[in-house]
């Protein structure tokens, strides 16, 4: 019918009242990121929750979390307290996440670019090294040594959540040039904790582990589009780096990293439409579960689980994450002990100047060589306004401080220097892109550019890609 409307259905339930616009990237990077912003909130809110909770007078916060709990199949289980189970199984889906978003930014995303990724991942490599430097300085001898890799990583969920809060006007290039910053930063983290941050390695349950991961890589080759191979491969692989030694988080990554990210061949759409001219047809049970599977086949694993997980991981592992680790005693000694302390000192700077410095340069090598650009109207004031919030070091540096320490003052230290640290770089980074938004509008288009044509045609989605 030439007179018939083409335009899609609403989608199912009411209109929320909230909605956040990122018109210049892809979908999937849209709901990325509005769902970081409202997962750093309730960080937030986490973080604060645990200060009053650890701060109240008869020591139940730190009672509640060394509550064990244990999971036996016979003679055979894990015995862990509360925290532990959130840092070492919860937090296997926060980094299966990072994984995931990594893996889709690798294949079909920003960070398939070199020439667009270079800038971002050079000043990640600056922000990563410098921070350790500074620490270093502060604290060259044992044990503070071991603390070098606290200061090293920006956490994804504040930072997006303090730009969609106080950034420039139309930060939209902005937003993706930090979140890929903030990818690349993340990938170093996980090395770093990977190979230096692991305990004793059990040789059987390594084979194990690199067993696992080869049926996950058989899978990935072999195109197995259900989800539900690679979760039962995941939960077995988390049991065997749980065994080995290693953190139990990297099983997250590995699997996150594995789940094909790769588009679906245009088949799947005619035979979508094949199974739901069979509903209409005749709707029975299992024609609509052909159907269903049929809709799922269309979207790629890797969209489908992190669809799935990345709500839970930012609204419920993270806040859970904060709640257990932020909780900090700030009575008059322990605050009089940190002023002073070399490792909260040496925390702060390497969070607030080592993470500016230290992308800055890295930055601005690509720039100056040549080999990377800035995207859209991103400027070097916006670049460096960013690199200050970078400093927000808040989930995985109090993760570090718990692998890296194990003396209850040096953790209290460590954590008060992470918590002063990011709030520091929070406001100096809110105010500087404030100032610099106003001063260097990302909605303008230079008067030296022309404008571009428009497309002939009927429109087509970009984030689509070619069909």
């Amino acid at each position: 019918m030439s007179g018939a409307s083409t335009a899609l259905p609403p989608r199912p339930g009411p209109r929320p009242r909230v909605h956040i616009p990122v018109p210049h990237v892809s979908y999937p990077l849209q709901r990325f990121l509005a769902t970081e912003a409202g997962g750093g909130l309730l960080l937030l809110i986490a973080t604060v929750l645990a200060l009053i909770w650890a701060n109240l007078p008869g020591g139940g916060y730190e009672q509640f979390w060394h509550t064990q709990a244990s999971v036996r199949i016979g003679d055979a289980g894990i015995d862990l307290d509360l925290r532990h189970w959130v840092n070492d199984l919860a937090m296997a889906l926060f980094f299966l996440t990072v994984g995931l978003e990594i893996s889709r930014e690798l294949t079909v995303g920003e960070l398939r670019r070199p020439r667009a990724v270079l800038v971002p991942v050079l000043g990640a490599l600056g922000g990563l090294i410098l921070p350790a430097l500074i620490y270093v300085a502060f604290n060259p001898s044992p044990p503070a040594l071991h603390g070098w890799g606290i200061p090293i990583s920006t956490d994804t969920a504040f930072l997006v959540g303090i730009l969609a809060l106080f950034g420039p006007r139309c930060p939209d290039q902005l937003r993706l040039f930090l979140l890929t910053l903030a990818i690349a930063d993340d990938i170093g983290a996980i090395l770093v904790m990977a190979v230096f941050y692991s305990g004793g390695v059990s040789a059987p349950a390594l084979v194990a582990v690199l067993g696992l991961t080869l049926v996950l890589l058989g899978l990935r080759w072999a195109r197995v589009w259900q989800l539900q191979a690679y979760v039962v491969v995941g939960m077995l692989l988390w049991v065997a780096v749980f065994a080995s030694g290693l953190h139990p988080t990297l099983a997250g990554v590995i699997v996150g990293l594995l789940v094909p990210a790769t588009p679906v061949e245009p088949e799947q759409a005619d035979r979508l439409r094949f199974y739901g001219r069979a509903v209409l047809e005749r709707a029975d049970a299992v024609r609509a579960r052909l159907a269903a599977a049929a809709a799922r086949a269309t979207v790629p694993p890797n969209d489908r689980l992190q669809d799935a997980l990345h709500p839970v991981s930012a609204f419920l592992v993270i806040p859970l994450f904060g709640l257990a680790n932020a909780g900090v005693r700030l009575d008059a000694e322990t605050l009089r002990r940190a002023v002073t302390s070399p490792v909260t000192i040496g925390i702060v700077v390497a969070l607030l100047a080592g993470k500016t410095i230290g992308i800055s340069l890295g930055a601005a090598l690509a720039l100056r060589t040549g080999w990377g650009a800035l995207p859209g109207r991103v400027r070097y004031g916006h670049l460096i306004g960013g690199a200050v919030l970078a400093g927000i070091g808040f989930t995985i540096s109090l993760f570090i401080a718990d692998l890296a320490f194990h003396d209850p003052l040096l953790q209290a230290e460590a954590k008060i220097g992470v918590l002063v640290g990011s709030l520091l770089a929070a406001v100096l980074g809110s105010v500087a892109l404030r100032c610099l938004g106003e001063r260097l509008p990302l909605c303008t288009v230079d008067d030296d550019e022309e404008m571009p044509e428009l497309p002939t045609g009927p429109w087509r989605d970009p984030s689509l890609g070619e069909r």
